[in-house]
């Protein structure tokens, strides 16, 4: 099964090849695309899961900081061969 990655990065919608053994997540794959440097939002990943627990606190902090760099609708496509 093949993956693909569709997400809108600046208002204009892109589709890439996708491995889950390249990227840690299908967000950092995105950024990877697109050239970005993600240290930053790694080392507050970071201290966010070290802080808590909860998940949707997670899930909040990594919504809004890729939605602040510009990305909108990451999702990724199944496609069966």
């Amino acid at each position: 099964m093949a993956l693909k990655l569709k997400y809108s990065y600046n208002g204009e919608t892109k589709i890439i090849g996708y491995a889950n053994d390249k990227h840690f997540s299908m967000f950092e794959a995105a950024a990877a695309a697109e050239g970005l440097n993600i240290s930053n939002y790694q080392m507050l990943e970071q201290q966010v899961r070290s802080s808590t627990r909860d998940k949707q606190a997670h899930r909040d902090f990594r919504d809004n900081y890729f939605r602040d760099l510009g990305f909108d609708e990451v999702c990724v496509i199944r496609e069966e061969d």
